[in-house]
């Protein structure tokens, strides 16, 4: 069930004297209707039913609102219109049911030229993230290679016989060459001690490309730019989901399972920015999981996922590293 947006939550200072210039979300976010013109939607999903089955701990259902209080107040550089589409929300522990309503109304704003921006919840948001694009794509008779980038400490593979925030890529995966599409899968940021090696045999056996927290240090990132390069480039869609559950705990201590090294905050948003710009318009959604407020200190992991947002949907200039870098190309 999809509950309207509450646009109480989009509030915050006004900068009046600043002039037009220095406007906040709260003041250039919209409700969300079937006619609005082509921009961004918010959609959260409010569930953490998976990762009550995935024997984490509960909370992150609450997650979508409390990012919504943290993205009000941040100032506003982005193009284009942004809407709130409100909250999906869980018909009890039905999980199921709610994945595919969630793919429904995905496959219907990427139908209708939006670009979604899912705010979770837990990690089995995924499912309904990819099936939906899966779904859209279908629609429009389009086929190709579909590309996943899952920010994550976790390959969320398992093999369980319910849904939960364990399965999300695993259920895309079968659902993606149940339709007769290529599933390409990459994980950024894996824990190996996080994953057993199992998931690790899984994950080879649809020839994911890892790249563990390890490999990810600012004095050696050109030969992970290379696999990210070369991975949008093999791809014809994309979806990019992030699991802020990736951050380290004292970074983000509001989720799931707080990592216990996790990537810095700064190479997470160095790799964001070269996948989005290198995608273009090939990176067709997102989402954010996993963030839980019952745990969250300060409003930090809020602040990190408002910050996230912004940094996926700013046409900011390239920094001036990249213009060079540019340059000698």
């Amino acid at each position: 069930m999809r509950r309207s947006a509450e646009m109480s939550l989009w509030q915050g200072r006004l900068d009046s004297a600043d002039g037009p210039d220095a406007l906040r979300w709260h003041q250039r976010t919209h409700p969300y209707r079937p006619d609005t013109p082509p921009g961004t939607v918010l959609l959260g999903v409010c569930s953490d039913e998976g990762v009550r089955r995935n024997q984490g701990r509960p909370g992150a259902a609450a997650g979508p609102d409390a990012i919504r209080r943290a993205l009000a107040g941040q100032a506003w550089h982005l193009d284009g219109p942004l809407y709130d589409a409100g909250n999906l929300m869980i018909d009890g522990d039905n999980l199921e049911a709610l994945q595919e309503e969630q793919a429904g109304m995905v496959a219907t704003l990427l139908d209708a030229g939006h670009f979604p921006l899912l705010l979770g919840g837990g990690h089995e948001i995924a499912c309904g993230s990819g099936c939906g694009l899966l779904r859209h794509l279908q629609r429009k008779k389009q086929t190709g290679r579909i590309g996943v980038i899952n920010c994550d400490a976790h390959f969320d593979l398992r093999n369980d016989p319910r849904a939960s925030s364990g399965t999300p890529f695993a259920q895309l995966s079968a659902a993606t060459q149940e339709a007769g599409f290529s599933f390409h899968y990459l994980c950024l940021g894996i824990s190996r001690p996080a994953n057993s090696a199992a998931l690790f045999r899984r994950a080879a056996e649809l020839r994911t490309v890892i790249i563990e927290d390890r490999e990810l240090v600012p004095w050696n990132l050109a030969p992970v730019e290379n696999r990210l390069h070369n991975f949008i480039a093999d791809c014809d869609a994309l979806y990019l989901s992030i699991d802020l559950d990736l951050l380290p705990a004292a970074v983000a201590p509001g989720v799931s399972a707080p990592a216990t090294r996790g990537l810095p905050l700064e190479i997470l948003e160095h790799l964001l920015e070269r996948i989005r710009r290198q995608a273009g318009k090939k990176l067709r959604l997102a989402d954010i999981a996993e963030y839980n407020p019952t745990y969250d200190i300060d409003g930090r992991t809020a602040k990190v996922a408002a910050r996230l947002c912004h940094l996926l949907l700013n046409n900011s200039p390239p920094s001036h590293q990249e213009h060079q870098e540019k340059q000698k190309t």
